[in-house]
């Protein structure tokens, strides 16, 4: 038999690796909703506190589920302060629902009401897409577990939606249409409108023309405005053949040499040393240039005879 001592220790070992996975999920989803709202901010201006938009299906999945407090969530999927939000509409289809979700009625009355203006109460899911508009001008996030609801709100531009599921909390991505919308609004900013075309061209005008009576004429505006349309077309073609870009480059700091200050100098005693030497050698040439032969008389070597 397997002794209990090793046993446990699987078990144990098991519960670390469950653990650790558990945790990396979380990561990843805190940091896939960080990007999310991201997006919607940088894109369509939303800001702290963020508002959001609950109808009656959402709070009802909130109590079952025990996702309570229910601010606390939110604000920790969104990394920011929340304010929760409903409409009179969404208040009336809860209570026609009956008993079973008076709960949900109680908990919906603590949230703070948004102006639906409708005289006669409309079903929630009509009273939100009027609230919501065109382009979410309230910048709203919309927390709802209606998914026909949710579908239609994907199609309009600005719209961060929140579901449930089980005892978890998420926000969805955006999606395809709010893209391009995003993508296609960023190229309109790129290129000039018509009215500053307009403006720039009566600029143009200004410069050429030499008085304003000349400027207010309507022949010599005509050709005026011929000539700035050929100059700014002879712009554009000059930038492109010389491949001059609208903004300006910078040349990159390259590596510099070392500070001249900061380097030690040469030692002098050297170049001492080689002009001493050269100076020798120079002498001793002399020297040996101006040295003159001495011829010494030999004596004569006294004679066998003599001796």
């Amino acid at each position: 038999m397997k002794s209990s001592s090793s046993f446990y220790s699987k078990d144990t070992g098991g519960n670390v690796k469950k653990e650790l996975k558990l945790k990396k999920m979380k990561v990843t989803k805190q940091k896939r909703h960080r990007r999310i709202v991201r997006f919607y901010t940088a894109c369509f201006g939303f800001h702290q506190p963020f508002k959001v938009l609950c109808d009656g299906t959402f709070v009802y999945h909130l109590l079952e589920n025990r996702i309570i407090p229910a601010d606390k969530a939110l604000a920790d999927i969104l990394s920011a302060t929340v304010k929760l939000y409903t409409t009179r509409c969404v208040l009336a289809e809860l209570k026609r629902l009956g008993k079973s979700y008076s709960e949900a009625l109680d908990a919906a009355h603590n949230l703070i009401i948004a102006r639906c203006e409708h005289e006669k109460c409309k079903s929630a899911d009509t009273c939100i897409m009027e609230v919501i508009g065109r382009n979410n001008s309230e910048h709203f996030f919309v927390a709802s577990q209606d998914t026909d609801l949710r579908k239609k709100l994907q199609e309009v531009p600005g719209v961060p939606l929140i579901c449930g599921l089980r005892n978890a909390l998420f926000l969805e991505p955006p999606s395809a249409s709010q893209r391009q919308h995003v993508k296609t609004s960023e190229e309109a900013r790129m290129h000039m409108t018509d009215s500053e075309h307009h403006a720039l061209k009566k600029i143009v005008i200004k410069k050429f023309a030499g008085n304003e009576e000349a400027a207010n004429s309507s022949d010599e505006n005509d050709d005026l405005e011929d000539q700035a349309a050929g100059l700014l077309e002879k712009r554009s073609i000059v930038k492109k053949q010389i491949d001059i870009k609208d903004k300006p480059q910078f040349k990159r700091k390259r590596a510099k040499g070392p500070n001249p200050l900061s380097c030690k100098k040469k030692k002098k005693h050297e170049n001492k040393n080689i002009h001493l030497s050269k100076k020798t050698e120079d002498g001793d040439s002399t020297m040996k240039r101006s040295r003159k032969r001495k011829r010494t008389r030999k004596q004569q070597k006294p004679t066998e005879a003599e001796s």
